[in-house]
């Protein structure tokens, strides 16, 4: 059993509008990580983090930032490729918290706190892949992608994109025992 604590840069792309863009924004990422060793050199290492992430977009009526907080729980597996290097792979259940919207116009900023997203889902399945790297028996420094792999859309409408929410983390790991 362990303790991570570390960074995302998250944004939000639209998988049927290569035009869409948005900017990134820097959050937080912290909770609890495990190591059950199957059979050398595989492991399975499940986690539970609290995780910010979200986007900023420009418009021309001023900045619109959106976070989002959640509990993420991934299911990893942890491959041993070397002396110190870890390959981790697998499925991520997120449970949405809450989402906060602020609008900047230049003038007023206003704020709203949402605690489910628009269409009323607030399970989503994301996949997972990283590294990490072990610094000794104690600490770790790890690196991931992680993006959602269903739709945000439940609707199935056409006229409404499918957004997706690419997040890089970073952080660094402390094992308990």
């Amino acid at each position: 059993m362990g303790l991570t604590i570390g960074g995302n840069v998250s944004n939000q792309i639209s998988s049927g509008n290569s035009n869409y863009s948005t900017g990134s924004i820097v959050g937080l990422n912290a909770g609890l990580t495990f190591d059950l060793p199957i059979i050398y050199p595989l492991s399975f290492a499940p986690e539970v983090l609290f995780s910010q992430k979200g986007y900023e977009a420009t418009t021309p009526s001023g900045v619109f930032t959106q976070r989002t907080n959640f509990i993420d729980v991934p299911l990893l597996a942890k491959f041993k490729v070397g002396p110190g290097f870890n390959i981790l792979v697998g499925p991520q259940l997120s449970y949405l918290l809450n989402t906060t919207n602020t609008y900047d116009n230049g003038f007023v900023v206003s704020q709203e706190t949402y605690y489910e997203n628009n269409n009323g889902h607030k399970s989503f399945l994301d996949g997972v892949l990283g590294v990490s790297f072990d610094l000794n028996r104690s600490v770790d420094l790890r690196a991931r992608y992680t993006v959602d792999l269903q739709k945000t859309d439940s609707q199935g409408s056409t006229y409404v994109p499918n957004y997706r929410k690419p997040v890089w983390q970073f952080g660094i790991g402390f094992k308990l025992n």
